[in-house]
């Protein structure tokens, strides 16, 4: 085991509370390997890197050398987690959730290291209890409880429907740690009431009280939401290396710091290092591309971040057109703001215009002022912004 207060200080790295800290400092003094769940539900098949931030935190525990589980919920997947939702969550099939349980296997090894990681589904303990054991399980708590749930008691004030059997999902998951055991079980800032249900059932049960370990929610490219693909803000870990490069590059300086936090692998000294560079007057983008390139050869390969920087470099700092990009044709007559939606450079004809008023929109380089403005016949790049290219055809 690693050194007490150097293992306890990477364990609190970036960590938005854990319940209770002296707990855990008890189990680390027995000298032992924790046993330490992540679990998921394998509702989508991409992961981005808001994700990502709880699995780092899973893999630090593992270079500490606990007994790491990443526990697919192949079982609660069916049944729906309704936190943070103001509708009930359609359950998933059994087809959808061993498809997507596939595809989170592959994406996690992008970070977890697979000889030191257990992979189980919650299904192997949750299919045992049958009837009888649902009616005990539920007997542990009341409906005042569940009403303690923010995204219940929202839904209850607002009276919006709420299924009986959303009050068992949290039972469910708490009842993993009861099968496997848990010491310490991590999860976001969402998930606080599920988590503290695992303590609760684990003591009805006689067992030692996991600790709980969440994670803030990472902010999206917006600077304002968590990231999400619903929002539109998201960094996928399975995106092309340019498309990562462009992304991150796009955050601010300041969110760039949580960033570093949550998602970097340096040791905090260095990055603190950074940010007394940046204060005495560095410049932040250089410390912004190191970032950048940590996180695309961690998904991708140091070859690939290299290619990254350059092609950024050269779309970018030179002004230079990137060779490739979407092409379109059109028959002349069509305003620019409708040209800029329909290729998918602006999200409506309005943003197109907005888009156009801030100066973001240019033709073969040169700005575009007027947004009633009609393009002539002939082929000509069009870009909005920093990233977004396409070659128009007007005919």
């Amino acid at each position: 085991m690693a050194n007490f207060e150097a293992a306890l200080a990477e364990i609190k790295r970036g960590v938005d509370e854990l319940i209770p800290e002296k707990e855990l400092i008890e189990k680390l003094k027995q000298n032992r390997p924790l046993r330490i769940k992540l679990g998921a539900d394998p509702t989508a098949p991409d992961i981005h890197l808001g994700h990502t931030v709880i699995l780092n935190k899973l893999r630090a525990f593992q270079e500490l050398g606990h007994d790491v589980t990443f526990l697919i919920g192949d079982f609660t997947g069916m049944v729906g987690d309704p936190s943070g939702k103001n509708t009930t969550r359609p359950p998933l099939t059994r087809e959808d959730v061993l498809r997507n349980a596939e595809t989170y296997k592959e994406q996690v090894f992008k970070i977890l290291d697979p000889a030191k990681t257990k992979i189980r589904f919650n299904s192997e303990w949750l299919n045992e209890l049958g009837a009888a054991g649902m009616i005990r399980l539920a007997s542990n708590q009341t409906v005042a409880r569940m009403l303690e749930r923010d995204d219940f008691k929202k839904r209850y004030s607002n009276e919006q429907p709420i299924a009986i059997h959303e009050f068992m999902y949290p039972l469910l998951q708490g009842y993993d740690s009861v099968a496997m055991d848990t010491d310490v079980e991590l999860g976001g800032t969402d998930q606080k009431f599920n988590l503290l249900m695992g303590r609760e059932l684990q003591k009805a049960h006689g067992q030692p009280q996991q600790v709980v370990l969440t994670m803030p929610l990472l902010v999206g490219l917006d600077g304002t939401k968590k990231m999400s693909k619903s929002a539109h803000n998201y960094i996928g870990v399975s995106e092309a290396p340019d498309e990562m490069f462009g992304k991150i590059m796009s955050i601010s300086d300041d969110l760039m710091w949580s960033y570093y936090e949550l998602l970097s692998f340096r040791p905090l000294e260095e990055i603190a290092q950074f940010k007394a560079d940046v204060e005495a007057g560095s410049n932040p983008r250089d410390v912004k591309v190191l970032l950048a390139k940590e996180i695309i050869a961690r998904f991708h390969s140091d070859a690939d971040a290299d290619a990254a920087e350059q092609a950024f470099i050269n779309r970018f700092a030179k002004n230079q057109i990137p060779d490739e990009m979407p092409e379109f044709e059109y028959d002349h007559g069509r305003p620019i703001s409708n040209l800029l939606r329909e290729a998918e450079l602006c999200s409506s004809s309005s943003d197109a215009m907005r888009m156009i008023k801030a100066g973001a929109v240019k033709i073969d380089g040169e700005k575009v002022t007027d947004n009633k403005l009609v393009p002539e016949v002939g082929t000509s790049v069009y870009q909005v912004g920093k990233r977004k290219f396409a070659r128009i055809t007007i005919k």
